[in-house]
């Protein structure tokens, strides 16, 4: 599967995606909001193979894609659409990019992409995301998103010797249709 946006491309991952992704998940900003404290090499290949095994499965239920720029190829990170079973009209979808492209709108892009997908092609209702609430880019991101804030879970996640607090966005096919066609034409 390939999606493609203004300026990025979102592909199914391939084995040797795992170097690109090891050297931005080595890095300390990405690092920041994850409970990893640290990556190696192994820990990133078992990563992608997680998502090489999901391209396989029939029916499929979820969708992580490798985010790479038009312009040069470069993988930044990753995003997708996920269910829990064929039979599920909810799903949520998650991203992470190496932290040299944020604030460049390359999350946002490409999540509008998933959620199309998961609305146009997975025949979804409803759609959440959660973040770290500390993480005001990725809470920014949901929002660009038009998901509206349904939670914020008070000290619910418990890593890096702390407890974090995490937010809890959604979006209904209704309302994604709204905004991009509120005219409701088709």
């Amino acid at each position: 599967m390939i999606l493609t946006t203004n300026r990025l491309i979102l592909r199914e991952f391939v084995e040797s995606d795992w170097e690109a992704m090891l050297a931005y998940q080595q890095k300390p900003l990405y690092l920041r909001y994850n409970s990893w404290t640290d990556r190696t090499p192994e820990a990133v290949r078992e990563f992608v193979q997680i998502f090489l095994d999901q391209q396989q499965q029939d029916p499929r239920n979820k969708f992580q894609l490798a985010v790479t720029l038009k312009s040069t190829g470069q993988l930044i990170g990753n995003c997708g659409v996920r269910r829990n079973s064929i039979k599920s009209f909810e799903g949520d979808i998650g991203y992470e990019f190496d932290p040299e492209y944020w604030g460049n709108g390359y999350a946002t892009e490409a999540e509008r992409v998933m959620l199309r997908f998961g609305f146009i092609e997975m025949y979804l209702h409803r759609i959440t995301g959660h973040c770290v609430a500390d993480n005001l880019g990725s809470a920014h991101v949901l929002e660009k998103l038009g998901m509206r804030r349904e939670a914020h879970l008070r000290e619910n996640q418990f890593y890096k010797n702390r407890w974090w607090d995490t937010l809890i966005y959604a979006i209904l096919e209704e309302e994604w249709r709204m905004q991009n066609n509120p005219l409701g034409t088709e």
